[in-house]
């Protein structure tokens, strides 16, 4: 058996040694290594760390935020923000628990296929929208299904009580809140507010469970109020649908300005749609029609040719023109009138709707004179309404003009004007020959502009006024207690080539007469059910709509004796209609047999 020498058990006792001391120097460097990287990222490096942890654990959440209401003019709510729920997931955490999914998709109403695709398309996301803008209790059921990554986050909803009637003039907002068209587009910006901001922590599965600071609170919007009445502005909606349903017309438009202030106090176009649920709907229902689509305004023209032949000293309201015929050659072209009315004055002209009687007042005037005078009263320029989309109209300036343009510019035909600018040319007419820039927000103060003399300019509405009596043209105009003024339009629609076997009927109106309050326009584009007369088409709407509208605003009657006359003709007529009693009743003293002496009375008393 062999031993180890003694030499040899001394080294390796000696070696022993120096690897326990090694090991022990390698673990001591090594705990003053770690010591010291804890030091520096607990105490000297500690934000980046920080940082990197609230990457995963800390969000910044917007804090939503209500868009201002938007009242008329009474302060009544016409489009208001309602709160809702969106229900959104995280993809990564969804995707893990893929049996999970039809569940969610069976309440989300969604098919479980196209929820799957949709997620797996956005698999290296961490937030997805499953369903927007829904009702929170609805949202509450998605979330008690305790799905893992699948939260609700605030958000808000337009509503707009009145519907289809203020669609065109208030427009809608999408699915993010903002404004897309109509009101909601132009006060976007005023509207909307400004979100808030917030830190939060959330756990692995996406629940807030702390919030940790408030970045920026949440600003809400302002609140508009219009110069819309909701009431004149559902009035004038019921009765252009009934009117358009009774002469089977494509569609229509209803302004009513405020004379003196320019405000708009309804528009109302059809076809309309409902702004509580856009999407289906055609886009062409959602233009404005009375601030968008051009119309030749036919004889609307009339007074304002008048009145440019009476401002430039030309003509006096006594000054009488011949019509007969009733036709005229202008150049290759004929020009007629409905009948012959052989020999008018100025206000003949208008109470008429002759054409060659027009014609006969534009012919002595400046063309650059007619034109300026024309642009003048706001055909030819926006209304600057702060409508969005307003169209300009189509005005040509005389160095386009050929020898006909004149002429037919004087009754209405060869330029265009939305609805809204004739009724900011008749509100001039009412306002003394001042024009004001219309406007939809209520109180807003615009410097009007002189456009007329104002002695002409209530020369003409005189002479307007005998259009609705009768011998004028739109006797179903009139309204009893009211002096009416205004003008029929009758123009037939342009076409390829020339013009259509198509009308478009419009009334424009001023009442009282006597110191005008209400400035309106009705245009009924296209009638089919037999008459196309603007007198008998367009004018019957004015009449109701304003009726109601003078009562409403408790605008006092100017024609007291014919609202007299009125009820005096009613009251014989009520008369007339009661059964006639017999004689005996008539006179108790009589000898008829048939009644008791006892009810007879004698002396003043009774048996």
């Amino acid at each position: 058996m062999s031993r180890t020498p003694r030499g040899n058990r001394n080294r390796s006792a000696f070696n022993l040694r120096g690897r326990m001391l090694l090991v022990g120097v390698t673990l001591g460097v090594c705990a003053l290594v770690l010591a010291g990287r804890a030091a520096w990222v607990q105490l000297v490096n500690s934000d980046f760390y920080q940082r990197q942890g609230e990457a995963r654990f800390v969000r910044e959440l917007p804090i939503p935020t209500s868009r201002g209401m938007i009242t008329d003019r009474n302060g009544e709510p016409v489009a208001v923000s309602t709160p809702v729920e969106s229900v959104w997931g995280n993809p990564q955490e969804l995707l893990a628990h893929p049996e999970r999914i039809p569940e969610l998709a069976r309440a989300l109403g969604t098919p479980a296929d196209e929820l799957m695709s949709r997620l797996s398309q956005r698999a290296d996301k961490e937030f997805v929208y499953l369903k927007r803008r829904i009702n929170p209790d609805q949202a509450k059921a998605i979330l008690a299904l305790n799905v893992p990554g699948v939260s609700s986050q605030r958000e808000f909803r337009r509503f707009y009580p009145q519907g289809e009637a203020m669609a065109h003039v208030l427009g809608f907002t999408n699915i993010d809140d903002r404004g897309q068209e109509g009101l909601e587009l132009a006060f976007d910006e005023w509207l909307r507010g400004k979100p808030g901001s917030k830190r939060v922590i959330r756990d692995r599965h996406g629940r807030v469970v702390e919030n940790i600071d408030l970045v920026r609170a949440a600003e809400p919007g302002k609140d508009l109020t219009l110069s819309i009445d909701r009431r004149i502005q559902f009035l004038a909606y019921r009765e252009l649908r009934d009117a358009l349903v009774a002469h089977k017309a494509s569609s229509g438009s209803v302004v009513v300005l405020d004379v003196a202030s320019g405000e708009v106090l309804a528009m109302v176009n059809l076809p309309s749609y409902n702004p509580n649920a856009v999407g289906g709907d055609k886009p062409d229902t959602h233009r404005n029609r009375a601030v968008t689509d051009l119309v030749e305004p036919g004889s609307t023209m009339k007074p304002i040719t008048a009145a440019a032949a009476l401002n430039a000293g030309k003509v006096t309201p006594a000054t009488r023109f011949d019509t007969h015929p009733g036709y005229m050659a202008l150049g290759k072209y004929t020009i007629r009138d409905h009948h012959n009315y052989g020999v008018l004055d100025v206000t003949g002209i208008i109470t008429k709707s002759s054409n060659l009687g027009a014609v006969k007042l534009a012919e002595p005037l400046p063309s650059q004179y007619f034109y300026e005078f024309i642009k003048g009263f706001g055909y030819g320029t926006a209304p600057n309404s702060g409508f969005p989309g307003e169209a300009v109209g189509s005005l040509r300036e005389p160095a386009r003009w050929d020898g006909l343009t004149k002429a037919t510019m004087a009754y209405g035909y060869g330029l265009s004007a939305t609805p809204l600018q004739i009724a900011q040319a008749y509100a001039t007419l009412g306002n003394h020959g001042r024009l004001t820039t219309p406007t939809f927000v209520k109180g807003q103060i615009n410097e009007p502009r002189q456009a007329v003399k104002p002695e002409v300019a209530d020369q003409v509405l005189r002479m307007m006024q005998t259009v609705t009596e009768p011998g004028g043209t739109a006797t179903q105009a009139a309204i009893l207690g009211y002096h009416v003024a205004g003008k029929t339009g009758t123009a037939r629609q342009a076409a390829a080539g020339g013009y259509a076997r198509r009308y478009t009927t419009t009334f424009a109106g001023l009442v009282p007469a006597s110191n005008p309050r209400f400035a309106t326009v009705v245009v009924i584009n296209d009638p089919q059910a037999g008459s196309y007369f603007a007198g008998l088409v367009s004018a019957p709407v004015f009449r109701n709509v304003m009726e109601d509208a003078l009562r409403l605003m408790d605008v006092a009657p100017d024609d007291i004796d014919t609202w007299l006359a009125a009820q005096a003709r009613g009251e014989a007529r009520r008369q007339a209609a009661l059964p006639q009693l017999p004689a005996a009743l008539d006179d108790p003293g009589g000898d008829d047999p048939t009644i008791p002496a006892a009810m007879v009375e004698t002396g003043g008393a009774r048996p």
